[in-house]
């Protein structure tokens, strides 16, 4: 059952946040809803989970249509192509995924359309993995200085995604240089940027993700249960 998976995941990340000094309230879940079909989001929704990660437009837009009135927040997390933006910024509270120039500003160009300030996240691809988007560490500070001129944008932090370990204390590392590189950028004010968030941690590692300082974690398989793709 979803309320009981749900449970179970709340409760260990309450006990993640509070191991280390932190109240269970200072990391909010996201509920990887990436392909499931709408009635199974709907009964998590149900459940109680209040914020929705989705990787895909067209499916998120699918499952956002039915389920626009429960009141759910919406956040992207995959790799949004400039010429989906439109739809993002209509559909999402939080995009984590910004990683140009480029892209920022036609989300701040379709967000001035419909007089909103998108929040964003940069991410960051600290693994150099080419199989994975996001800018290296060294240009965070560049692009932020860029958007720092949009005005229908908001930085609200940092995302990353470390490589697949079978040991979540390897991607410690990973989480705890994210961390480090938003407390120094954090230090240097810029325009339209309040780094206040950290997007990091999944199903397989998000207990070390808390301890090293994510604000959201991004959980699927441990709430929905194995994916069925297509």
């Amino acid at each position: 059952m979803i309320a009981n998976r749900l449970q179970q995941i709340r409760d260990r990340i309450a006990e993640a946040a509070l191991s280390v000094g932190r109240t269970s309230d200072s990391v909010r879940l996201v509920a990887v809803s990436k392909t499931m079909p709408a009635e199974r989001v709907r009964d998590a929704i149900q459940a109680g989970v209040t914020i929705l990660g989705e990787n895909y437009i067209q499916e998120a837009r699918e499952k956002f249509n039915a389920l626009y009135d429960l009141g759910a927040s919406w956040h992207f997390i995959g790799h949004l192509q400039s010429n989906k933006a439109k739809y993002a910024v209509r559909i999402f509270d939080l995009i984590h995924s910004v990683d140009s120039l480029k892209l920022a500003t036609v989300i701040n160009k379709e967000a001035a359309k419909r007089d909103k300030i998108q929040e964003i996240l940069i991410q960051v691809n600290l693994s150099g993995e080419a199989t994975k988007s996001g800018l290296s560490a060294d240009g965070v500070a560049p692009l932020l200085d860029a958007i720092g001129g949009l005005t229908h944008i908001r930085i609200r932090g940092l995302m990353t995604m470390p490589p697949f370990f079978d040991d979540p204390d390897r991607a410690r590392p990973f989480f705890e240089e994210l961390s480090a590189l938003r407390d120094r950028l954090g230090r240097q004010p810029t325009a339209n940027a309040d780094l206040t968030e950290l997007s990091m941690g999944m199903t397989g590692d998000f207990e070390v993700a808390i301890a090293a300082g994510a604000t959201l974690v991004r959980i699927g398989t441990a709430i929905f249960g194995e994916r069925h793709y297509p």
